[in-house]
């Protein structure tokens, strides 16, 4: 079945099942690689994308669910001012280790930022537990959020 999707304000028209993840289409048929596979069932927010302005796991929205609607990826989260703010704060404060996991820890920070521009340590902690590190950079990902909330 064909789906229309508008990523990154670019409307793509796909030609496959409906149940296909998001994430894969996003990855292998459109070819934006940004966002990351990590384990397949929503737990560690590596493929975390925007989905109408809310963040969602890629890896388990069926595409049907999100076609007419905006999505925003990795790729363009930089042209939103929160998402600018938070780039610039994550390498302001060098928060990157290995990277795999900073795609989707990025997009729900920008998230956090667009509903919460002032939060809390609480706030990140429950915005951010969603998203696993294995490299253990959290305490750089919250310097870096309270970073680009003070520079609103």
């Amino acid at each position: 079945m064909s789906y229309e999707l508008s990523i990154n304000g670019e409307k793509y028209i796909v030609d496959v099942d409906g149940d296909i993840p998001l994430l894969w289409v996003i990855r292998d048929t459109i070819g934006l690689t940004g966002t990351k596979f990590g384990c397949g069932i929503a737990m560690c927010g590596a493929c975390t994308v925007h989905v109408d302005g809310v963040p969602v796991r890629a890896c388990v929205m069926p595409v049907a669910d999100a076609a007419a609607k905006p999505i925003t990826t990795i790729e363009a989260i930089g042209e939103t001012a929160e998402g600018a703010r938070v780039q610039k704060a994550w390498l302001d404060i060098d928060v990157v280790q290995c990277g795999y996991c900073q795609s989707g820890q990025i997009m729900s920070a920008a998230a956090l930022l667009a509903a919460n521009p002032s939060p809390t340590d609480d706030d990140i902690d429950a915005v951010m537990a969603g998203n696993i590190c294995r490299c253990g950079t959290y305490p750089r990902i919250r310097a870096a959020i309270k970073l680009a909330a003070a520079g609103r």
